[in-house]
Order: structure tokens, then C-alpha cells, then sequence
């Protein structure tokens, strides 16, 4: 899962793979805006079948919140 989602923020935001860690944040990571944002909560719901709430959409602002958010919804435990 940790893999998929770094995938994918690697593909939304233009950086690479390697970039996406613990601190990844909407703060750290200029590319990080409105839209970009949109896009990544897209790609994520289309990739692991899931409709993120209003709420969680707000929430999603870090790699380890995606991380967190995703393995609730999908029962899939956090390494």
C-alpha cells in the first residue's frame, strides 16, 4: 500500500518516488496546491475503491495522514 500511495503522490505532484517520506506534507511541498490536491484524492479514491468524506478530503494533507486515513478505510494495517 505505502508503495501504491507514493506512486501516485509521485505522479500528482511531479517529484520523485523517493522524495515522498514521513514529512511530505502540503507544507513541505510547493507543488502541493488546491487543484494538485484534487488530483491526488482522485487518483487515490480510483486506485483503492474508496470515496473519501468531505471531512477526510480536508484531512489528507501529509503522506503519513494519507497513509493512516487509506489503511482505515481499506482494513489494511500500516506497516
Amino acid at each position: 500500500m505505502e508503495d501504491k500511495i507514493r506512486r501516485i503522490m509521485s505522479a500528482v505532484f511531479g517529484v520523485p518516488m523517493e522524495s515522498i517520506d514521513g514529512l511530505t506534507s502540503h507544507q513541505t511541498l510547493e507543488q502541493w496546491d488546491s487543484l494538485s490536491h484534487m488530483k491526488l484524492v482522485t487518483a487515490l479514491e480510483e486506485e483503492f475503491g474508496v470515496v473519501f468524506s468531505d471531512s477526510e478530503i480536508l484531512e489528507l494533507l501529509s503522506y503519513p495522514l494519507v497513509l493512516l486515513i487509506l489503511s482505515e478505510k481499506t482494513g489494511t494495517p500500516r506497516r
